[in-house]
């Protein structure tokens, strides 16, 4: 949520910083803003509401702003309205809050994140004659950094370390001070950044989009951390204001990677990469024709020892749990409860000490399960992170960490991540089930076998995309959805509503097929769209048969089943196949069409479709 960028080096700043936040529009924003400086030149401040399009067309895309050091902003509201006055960058003066041209101002900052006690402080900061111009949480901030930076007379990094220390909340900040020409300094506590280098250059921002067309070699900022940004330079420091050594990352993708690659969205390009993602998932976990889980600590005598696993998750991610748990339940009988990440660390924590925490986010930086590892990890049970991100907040404090190969994701509706999540999901059930014994030798590598042939099932499901595109234009209009399946089809069900909902605004619900009869079917009435997850054989009668009791009420029937269950098409009305494999990873590919139904209805209803009104990436807080 929100997204910051920042630079300084030879050439002109502006520019730099808009292509910049152009990379992070999926973060989701309502209004952008700009504070560049030439020298020792005041800063010039650039705001503007609605799309970034607005700001770059304010300063002429940059180029009316001179200057060769600057900080920019996307704002996603929290505190106070989307307005210009609340945009960032804020003043640590009392004027300029909305207005653009140079700012007397000691101090400019952005902020992402939310300040708790921003009223506490707002009071204090006004007994000692600060006055205030937005309504939010972030002014607060950059002035109680000028306050102390004043006050005791001390540098940068000691008022920015005061400021942490006084501060409660999540937040990455990156300011500019007057006295300190060329330079930008910043902090985090639970909400991303990273900095890069490049010929005499450096480059900050929330995500590493925004980072690789001039750099590759990117330094994660440590929680509690302080830094200082010179041309070609970065330097770290702890809370006590000493200097600290850091070691880079260096980002295998390619800027490529995050561009649309003449797609006319990043999500149908993100779904048409789901083969490969999972290939490269799969494949580096698999050693020798075995599932080798090794470099993530789980070796044979580990998983043999797992007496219990705790799952948590937010969105897309705790659906991936809930699909892995039927699957590592199934195949190595050991109890997985699901949690959503929110909830977890609000409950009384009663885990065995051998159980196994696995939390699950694509950005390694989702707030409630950064909170939900901590609480674990304070209980003293072993965690495990499937990530997507490297170097990522989640990654860095799990015990031990399982990489999705998924590559960026910025469409905000996430579907390559999710899949390599699932195929995570699948390898981890699959070693559990062997190394207690409850798989064979015979069947162990048949799993294998599947697993591996996922990603050209994949590729053949995107093969008949044509007839869910059809479908979506001729059911565009439709009001309610409900998806409806069985187990594991239940898992995928949530999934499937999920994509629904978020980018076609089409209310959607997802229920486990049976809890039909208990309240939900009276919702059913004519033209009301009901699809059915029918992979699992044991389970499809049952489930078609909750099917039947709504198109009986009028609702229009779609069934998504694997090749050769044509009985399924006897009873609905429109019926999609999948390729058949082992039912435990029927989700993978009962899953395609579900996106691609989402995609297709919403560009039918020509949304937006890779930024959904009201939603981010990414979620940093709570």
């Amino acid at each position: 949520m929100c997204g910051i960028v920042g630079f300084t080096g030879k050439q002109q700043a502006a520019p730099v910083l808009l292509d910049g936040l152009s990379k992070l529009e999926y973060r989701g924003y309502d209004s952008a803003g700009l504070a560049v400086r030439e020298g020792e030149a005041l800063a010039e401040v650039v705001k503007a509401t609605g799309k970034l399009k607005n700001l770059a067309e304010k300063t002429a895309y940059g180029k009316a702003l001179p200057g060769t050091c600057g900080i920019g902003h996307t704002r996603w509201a929290t505190h106070g309205e989307p307005t210009q006055i609340n945009a960032h960058p804020h003043v640590s003066g009392n004027a300029r809050g909305s207005a653009s041209g140079p700012v007397e101002s000691d101090v400019v900052g952005v902020h992402n994140g939310i300040i708790e006690n921003y009223e506490e402080l707002r009071s204090k900061l006004m007994s000692n004659g600060y006055e205030f111009y937005s309504t939010t949480d972030t002014e607060v901030a950059v002035k109680l950094v000028d306050y102390y930076y004043k006050k005791y007379q001390l540098g940068p990094i000691d008022a920015i370390n005061r400021m942490m220390v006084r501060v409660r909340g999540s937040y990455a900040l990156a300011l500019m001070f007057r006295d300190y020409p060329g330079e930008i300094y910043a902090a985090r506590k639970d909400s991303p950044m990273v900095i890069g280098t490049a010929d005499g250059e450096t480059f900050m921002a929330s995500d590493v989009p925004a980072l690789l067309k001039y750099t590759r070699d990117i330094y994660y900022i440590d929680n509690l951390q302080s830094v200082r940004l010179l041309p070609g330079e970065v330097h770290f420091f702890d809370l006590n204001g000493d200097e600290v050594e850091m070691e880079s990352v260096h980002i295998s993708w390619d800027a490529e990677a995050a561009e649309k690659g003449g797609y006319e969205h990043f999500m149908i390009k993100e779904i048409h990469e789901q083969p490969k993602a999972v290939k490269d998932t799969i494949t580096s976990m698999i050693k020798d024709g075995r599932i080798d889980l090794s470099d993530a600590g789980l070796t044979r005598d580990v998983l043999g020892g797992v007496s219990e696993i705790r799952i948590a998750a937010c969105g897309s991610a705790w659906h991936a749990g809930m699909a892995g748990q039927y699957v590592i339940e199934d195949l190595a009988d050991v109890p997985v409860r699901v949690e959503l990440a929110s909830e977890f660390r609000y409950r009384k924590m009663l885990i065995d000490k051998d159980a196994l925490v696995v939390v699950i986010s694509q950005s390694g930086e989702t707030a409630d399960t950064l909170a939900a590892l901590r609480a674990a990890k304070e209980h003293g049970v072993k965690t495990l992170a499937v990530v997507n991100v490297v170097g990522s907040t989640i990654a860095r404090e799990a015990d031990n960490v399982l990489y999705t190969l998924a590559g960026p994701e910025i469409a905000v509706a996430t579907t390559k991540a999710y899949s390599t999540q699932l195929a995570t999901m699948y390898a981890i059930a699959i070693a559990l089930g062997e190394a207690r014994g409850k798989i064979n030798e015979r069947d162990y590598d048949y799993y294998v076998d599947e697993l591996q042939s996922l990603p050209e099932k994949i590729e053949s499901v995107l093969g008949s995309k044509e007839r869910i595109q059809w479908f979506s234009s001729k059911y565009s209009n439709a009001r309610d959805a409900f998806f409806i399946g069985r187990g594991l089809d239940y898992a995928i069900s949530l999934e499937g509503s999920l994509k629904m909902k978020e980018i076609s605004y089409i209310h959607s619900e997802a229920y486990a097929a049976g809890e039909l009869k208990h309240g939900t079917i009276s919702l059913i009435e004519d033209g009301i769209l009901v699809i059915g997850i029918l992979t699992q054989e044991e389970l499809i009668e049952k489930t078609i048969s909750n099917m039947i009791e709504c198109k009986a009420r009028g609702a229009y029937l779609l069934g998504v089943t694997a090749e050769g269950s044509y009985s399924v098409e006897d009873s609905v009305s429109f019926t999609i196949y999948v390729p058949r494999t082992d039912e435990h990873f029927m989700g993978s590919l009962a899953v395609i069409p579900l996106q691609l139904l989402g995609y297709y209805t919403s560009v039918a209803k020509g949304l937006d479709v890779d930024k959904p009104r009201n939603l981010a990436k990414s979620v940093t807080v709570e």
